[in-house]
């Protein structure tokens, strides 16, 4: 009789826990529907103010009047202050002629919106920064961060050799995985400290470390040891990337790049790869974090290196150097590497409708 009451409380326990599984979801459907029909709500009222300005030059007075006589009518609804609606109207602007922007707005709040409206100067950046939030699914605090730290510049500025080094399926990807240069700036260190120091202060704020890494990083563990013929090596860190499905070997090195880190990397991937990586994983990746590189330096030392590896460096400050900016890519480079990661995005979302057991 207990065994058939135990058994009866499994089942219920299980059928409980679906039945709180499906309310979720049903939930987190209905606050996106939500969310969307209120940005398409902004975005018509910002065509509106937008089409009587044209043809009858309405100022800023007039649209004044609009959100009080608004605001009268929808005392309990919050949203339409003469401040708001200027930015429905800029939404409406700056949006209307971009389908992929318009559509990826839908997916994210109205404030995550407008803060990647207002501090982003091109359009090439906010499609970055949408489908981060999205993806990533960043707090507009979190995401306020990440403009601040300058991620877009320093997600395009990334030296790797992945072209010729990894699989066609995943190399595209890998490239916006790894940044050119990482900010610290959550870490209690003096601008004099050791790479053991380094190591040990990241490790001690892992969170905000695989926040600036990127989110889709896990921790795997710190002098990680493999061993060749009785004798052993340490990797920094390693990490492994849950969409490349690959491990991460990172290097710290508190001085400035030298060719030698490459081929030290070299050796790691070769045996993290023969003796660690699992047969349904990805060829392992390799990132040396420098305090500071040459960057004609660091393109020859990658050029005739067989595995991927990545060069970037760190700072314990927010701004990305001046003498930087002429590396960042063409426009050209930067739509079609933020292209294949939005479509990319609505292959996985389309997958995931069609997915029966969801």
């Amino acid at each position: 009789m207990k065994k058939n009451n135990e058994i009866r409380d499994k089942d219920y326990s299980n059928f409980i826990r679906k039945v709180k599984e499906r309310i979720y979801r049903a939930q987190y459907e209905a606050l996106k529907k939500v969310n969307k029909e209120l940005i398409s709500l902004y975005r018509d009222i910002g065509k509106m103010i937008v089409d009587k300005q044209n043809k009858l030059g309405w100022g800023k007075s007039v649209v004044e009047n609009v959100a009080n006589d608004l605001q009268k009518e929808f005392p309990d609804v919050r949203g339409f202050s003469a401040a708001n609606l200027w930015r429905m109207r800029n939404y409406y602007i700056v949006y209307q002629a971009d389908k992929y922007l318009a559509t990826m707005s839908r997916e994210i709040s109205w404030s995550h919106n407008i803060a990647i409206l207002e501090k982003c100067n091109e359009n090439l950046e906010r499609k970055l920064y949408l489908m981060m939030t999205k993806k990533h699914g960043w707090t507009y605090r979190l995401l306020i961060n990440q403009i601040g730290n300058q991620t877009y510049e320093r997600y395009l500025l990334n030296q790797t050799n992945f072209e010729s080094t990894l699989p066609e399926e995943i190399k595209n990807q890998a490239k916006l995985a790894v940044k050119d240069d990482y900010v610290f700036d959550f870490l209690e260190l003096n601008e004099e400290h050791s790479e053991r120091q380094l190591e040990l202060s990241l490790i001690n704020s892992i969170r905000k470390f695989l926040v600036e890494m990127g989110n889709d990083f896990t921790f795997v563990g710190s002098q990680y040891k493999i061993e060749v013929d009785d004798e052993q090596y340490h990797v920094d860190l390693l990490l492994f990337h849950r969409v490349l499905r690959s491990l991460i070997a990172i290097e710290l090195k508190i001085g400035k790049f030298i060719p030698e880190y490459a081929g030290k990397m070299q050796f790691y991937l070769s045996v993290l790869d023969d003796k660690v990586k699992l047969p349904d994983e990805n060829p392992s990746i390799g990132i040396v974090i420098c305090k500071e590189k040459n960057r004609t330096i660091v393109e020859y030392a990658l050029k005739d290196v067989n595995k991927p590896i990545g060069v970037a460096t760190y700072k314990i400050r927010k701004t990305l150097p001046a003498e930087l900016k002429k590396y960042l890519p063409a426009p050209k480079e930067i739509e079609e590497k933020l292209k294949f990661l939005i479509e990319k995005e609505i292959k996985t979302n389309r997958g995931l409708k069609n997915d029966k057991r969801i």
